[in-house]
């Protein structure tokens, strides 16, 4: 591994950010829900909004590569770590209003703020209780989750109550761009057409009860625990596949008898074959290996073609 950062690219980058924050070879293991990834040529810590924004204006003008890293969920870093600049999302602060809006940055962790919400007595959040990622991360997938109660059985998008997000365009400027704007569909936005940066998102909420919230997130904490590895035990990056509409990736896995088949220190979950999990000290590649081990199985039993929804980053 070397990396492509000459020593003048690196003074110019300390010169735009604040050098404090800049690490060199950073392994990128303990900021991924995976604990898997070699290291990143630059590691920079991003503060607020205005910071991200200028910290990815600074990689773009100096033409460094660069990725913007949330929690680290929904992503293999691979062994040989991430040439360029990692700019990691840690711009966190926060505002609500009287009316409901909730202004958020980016970078702010979503199991951090569904408290301060509901102890405010503001609904909209509490289902997603349980999940880990940023608001950036929730808004780049529309986060969802299929809410467990009979009386309320649907699957919850977080762009049910997004109203506006204030955007990095590919040009330089900053916009707004509304619900419209953002194209939301299932596990999907625009932003994964464009690279566009949220900065922060405005959200609508309504008055609720304090104690139904408790409940609904009682409910969904439960149902997520019987079905998915826990992740402080077990990491994972959540589902490996993508949906097959009336079949399911995971029932797939599970009936080609690989639930527990271990590769390396990658294991396909116990609890839910649609997750990979790190028994410790599982490389990218003894997971790539058993995403291929999974493909060539499903295929050959069922000929039903697996593909991965995570993201693959940096060098493997």
């Amino acid at each position: 591994m070397a990396t492509i950062l000459s020593d003048d690219t690196l003074g110019a980058l300390a010169a735009r950010l604040d050098g404090s924050r800049l690490r060199r070879d950073e392994p990128l293991a303990p900021y991924t829900t995976f604990r898997i990834g070699g290291p990143a040529d630059l590691l920079y810590d991003a503060t607020s909004a205005d910071d991200l924004a200028n910290a990815v204006l600074s990689a773009r003008a100096l033409g460094v590569p660069y990725f913007v890293l949330g929690l680290g969920a929904n992503i293999l870093v691979g062994d040989r770590g991430v040439r360029g600049l990692v700019i990691r999302n840690t711009a966190r602060q926060f505002a609500f209003h009287h009316d409901g809006r909730l202004w958020v940055e980016s970078g702010a962790v979503l199991g951090r703020l569904i408290p301060e919400a509901v102890v405010r007595g503001w609904s909209g959040l509490e289902h997603y209780v349980g999940i880990p990622t940023t608001i950036g991360g929730a808004i780049w997938q529309n986060l969802h989750f299929l809410s467990p109660a009979p009386a309320r059985e649907r699957t919850m998008f977080i762009e049910e109550i997004f109203t506006s997000g204030d955007l990095l365009k590919e040009s330089g400027e900053r916009a707004s761009a509304d619900r419209e704007a953002m194209a939301f569909g299932y596990d999907t936005s625009a932003l994964h057409h464009t690279r566009d940066v949220v900065l922060s998102v405005t959200f609508q909420l309504a008055r609720g009860e304090p104690a139904d919230m408790h409940r609904v997130m009682q409910e969904n904490l439960s149902w997520r625990g019987a079905k998915h590895p826990w992740l402080a035990l077990y990491p994972s990056a959540g589902s490996i596949f993508k949906k097959i509409e009336g079949v399911g990736a995971g029932r797939l896995i599970d009936q080609a008898g690989l639930k527990g088949f271990r590769h390396g220190d990658a294991q396909i979950s116990n609890v839910h074959a649609n997750i990979v999990v790190n028994l410790g000290h599982a490389t990218a590649s003894d997971v790539r290996g058993l995403i291929a081990i999974a493909q060539d199985s499903v295929w050959e039993k069922f000929q039903q073609r697996l593909e991965p929804e995570i993201g693959f980053i940096g060098e493997f």
